[in-house]
Formats: C-alpha cells, sequence, structure tokens
C-alpha cells in the first residue's frame, strides 16, 4: 500500500505525534464498524441486545481527527499524470495511515455541494481500508460548496477534534474561511490542504488555448500571454488572502502542489508541525 510505504518508509520516527493518544476513561458506546478493534466490544451490551457495540474513552471521543476530501468537478482538473483529486486521495489515505499508526481515530468524508460519503470514525488500523476502498470509489462530480460543508461539519460535531480539509478551495473563500472561523469558534482545531495543480500557479500555456470551466458550462478561448499577468495576479491574491485567513483563525495552511511528492509535502509539514 503506498500510503503505509510513504509513511513508515519516509517519515518513520522523523516527527511527534500530532494528534492526542488514547486514555483509559470510558465515556460511552457507539455501533461496531468493521474493522474496530474487537477488544474494545461489550459483550454485556451484546449479551442484552443481541447488537455489536464498542466502548469509546475519554480522548477516543473528544480527539478524532476528520478528514473532508473534495470530489467536485474541478478536482478533475490535472496537466500532468494525477489530476487533484488524486492526489488529494493519496494524501488522505497518507494522513489516515499517520493517524491510526499513533493510535488516534479518525473519520472520513467526501463532498461536492453537500457531504456525499462518511466513512465513521475508528481508532483502529486493520481499518483503513474501509477508508481506502471509500477513497478508490470516489468520483467528481457537480459543483462544490465548501463553506457549507464546514458549517454543518461544525454542526453535527460538538465534540473539540481536528478537522483536515483537502480541497482546492475554488469557492467564495470569504464564506470558506467564515466556515473555518465556525469550527475554530466550537474548539476544532483546522488544517487545510490548498490542493492546486502546477499549471493553476504558474500558467505556463502558450499559443492560443480553449479553458472548460470544469464546475460551469462556460469555455473561453484566449491567448494565454496576453491574461498570464492578470491570472497570476489574481490567483495569487486569492492564494495570500485564504493563507492570511486561516492565519486569523489560527489554523494550518498548506499550498499543496501535485507536481511535488507527497513524501514531502506529508514530511514537511508534520516536521514543522512537530517543532511548533
Amino acid at each position: 500500500m503506498q500510503a503505509r510505504l510513504i509513511v513508515e518508509g519516509y517519515m518513520s520516527g522523523e516527527h511527534k505525534s500530532p494528534f492526542r493518544g488514547f486514555s483509559v476513561e470510558f465515556t460511552q458506546h457507539r455501533e461496531y464498524v468493521p474493522g474496530d478493534d474487537t477488544r474494545h466490544l461489550d459483550w454485556k451490551v451484546l449479551g442484552r441486545t443481541d447488537r455489536y457495540y464498542v466502548k469509546q474513552y475519554e480522548a477516543q471521543t473528544n480527539y478524532v481527527a476528520q478528514l473532508l476530501v473534495d470530489a467536485s468537478e474541478s478536482m478533475a482538473y490535472g496537466s500532468g499524470g494525477i489530476t487533484k483529486l488524486d492526489y488529494a486521495k493519496k494524501l488522505a489515505a497518507c494522513l489516515a495511515y499517520v493517524i491510526l499508526s499513533q493510535r488516534d481515530a479518525v473519520a472520513m468524508s467526501v463532498f461536492d455541494a453537500d457531504l456525499r460519503t462518511h466513512v465513521p470514525r475508528t481508532g483502529n488500523l486493520a481499518s483503513i481500508h474501509n477508508l481506502l476502498t471509500t477513497l478508490a470509489a470516489m468520483k467528481p462530480t457537480a459543483k462544490t460548496d465548501v463553506a457549507a460543508v464546514l458549517h454543518r461539519i461544525a454542526s453535527t460535531t460538538p465534540r473539540r477534534g481536528i478537522v483536515i480539509l483537502l480541497s482546492d478551495l475554488f469557492d467564495d473563500e470569504l464564506k470558506v474561511l467564515d466556515g473555518v472561523q465556525h469550527l475554530r469558534f466550537i474548539g476544532h482545531e483546522v488544517i487545510v490542504f490548498h490542493v492546486l495543480d502546477p499549471c493553476e500557479i504558474e500558467f505556463p500555456f502558450q499559443g492560443t488555448v480553449e479553458f472548460d470551466a470544469l464546475e460551469d458550462v462556460a469555455r473561453v478561448m484566449t491567448r494565454p500571454s496576453e491574461i498570464r499577468k492578470s491570472y497570476l495576479r489574481e490567483m495569487n491574491a486569492f492564494r495570500d488572502r485564504v493563507r492570511e485567513g486561516c492565519e486569523r483563525n489560527r489554523c494550518d495552511y498548506v499550498l499543496t502542489n501535485t507536481s511535488q511528492s507527497l513524501h514531502e509535502v506529508l514530511g514537511g509539514y508534520l516536521a514543522l508541525r512537530g517543532r511548533t
């Protein structure tokens, strides 16, 4: 599995755990999910109800890392051998492997204009196969509404946790940052991986090019040399606004160029986090 090779082969021992581990204080039950550690099954509840429930503990309940993966149509773009969505899938798999390897808990949601698929939280590394199956089945569809999804997560997960967003953020950034602020207000830590293709960052196109807006019907025929300067000015300003908004809300912003290796992106971020 590529996620395991990247995490173990490159970063093993190079960073401190960025997530809080388990405690032993029991707090509540939740329904068993395939892949959960059977050692935490409550056999007394099984005997009374004929249903499988696992025990949750204080740190499990309070500190769950939620992966939010943008699967809107704009994420289908890729100028090289990998699309933004494929890159986000691999990055999410690596993050899940790191979290579960450290005996922390993870959940995952796939979204576009709304939440499409949800994988319930688990703290068992064996259950990563459920996450990988969901990631493999993801297809880019529809427009995105990042802000609505962030507000929904904030409203449905009142306990403190870590929310990790993987998206190109091609949406109204003021609304997106308002969603980030909502998560921060109720105590969540937020990490934003801003996933962009190198051509979106550098705009290296030549000649006459027809651009197709993936989340709209509009197509534009133009000469890139005539708009490169203004495009780069707007793109850089967009990235700066998102980064500065994240900083104001005291959350991590990671510009993620899909031409970079996952080792470089994830290893660099975890090394930086370990020093803070």
